[in-house]
């Protein structure tokens, strides 16, 4: 008979502290995932997350922390071929930086992977990582840049050589030619035999309508599930303002050399 039944999944992180509450849980069902529906399940109360084979292979599903955890069911089926619901997933911390002050612990987050099929439950130990999230397509302020400059996974100084967009998975591919390098976690930019130059490609949701243009952004960002996401991308000489202006002030949350 095929396994029936639920079960219920608390994601925490690796220390819990008072800044729990503002964690955003997100999930990314892998493309094969099936057999369960995925609830969110608070004091007894269901939502439907995810629906049984009801998923697009890229989307994810994303909730505060406090809405509760993770009800999954199996399904009835009319088969005993084994399914396996399975899925990514990342804490993160949004942080509650009133101002450059508080920036202190901004973005912890953890990432792992979970599966189940009927039988077993298996999990990856989950990471330490540096996360942060924010809306993709509205401009950063001030106080956002600068924060994404010391927490990003990635951050670089480049042009837009081309972008590329995939209506099918609603996202668009920016092809970017870096010149100064300030930091990644993960190898987004390879050196160029080109003057010292580094190329790499970042993703950002396709409504956003990225167009290929012309001078020198600052490129920051994060990686999720394994790849590298747009975070704010002030024009170069715009930051360049915003860095001497908190500077002036002493509220800098890091140094970076902006030349």
């Amino acid at each position: 008979m095929y396994p029936t039944g639920a079960l219920i999944v608390n994601l925490r992180p690796n220390t819990l502290s008072a800044s729990y509450k503002h964690l955003t849980v997100c999930i990314k069902p892998f493309k094969d995932s099936a057999g369960a529906n995925i609830y969110l399940e608070k004091t007894g109360e269901l939502k439907l997350l995810v629906r049984d084979g009801d998923h697009s292979p890229n989307k994810v599903y994303c909730f505060g922390y406090d809405q509760g955890g993770l009800f999954i069911e199996a399904t009835p089926q009319q088969d005993i071929s084994r399914k396996i619901t399975g899925f990514q997933y990342e804490l993160i911390n949004k942080g509650t930086a009133s101002d450059l002050h508080t920036v202190s612990g901004w973005g912890q987050g953890v990432h792992g992977i979970l599966a189940l099929d009927g039988e077993n439950v298996a999990s990856q130990q989950p990471v330490s990582d540096v996360k942060y999230d924010m809306s993709p397509c509205r401009p950063c302020s001030d106080t956002e840049v600068l924060l994404a400059v010391c927490t990003s996974d990635f951050v670089v100084r480049g042009s837009i050589r081309d972008v590329t967009n995939e209506a099918e998975q609603q996202e668009s591919v920016i092809d970017i030619s870096a010149n100064k390098l300030y930091r990644q976690k993960s190898k987004v930019f390879q050196p160029t035999e080109e003057n010292g130059s580094w190329r790499g490609q970042i993703k950002t949701p396709l409504e956003c309508g990225v167009r290929p243009g012309d001078g020198d952004f600052l490129f920051t960002g994060r990686m999720q599930f394994g790849e590298a996401r747009l975070g704010c991308a002030p024009r170069f000489k715009d930051f360049q303002r915003m860095y001497k202006e908190a500077k002036d002030k002493g509220l800098n949350p890091c140094e970076i050399g902006p030349d």
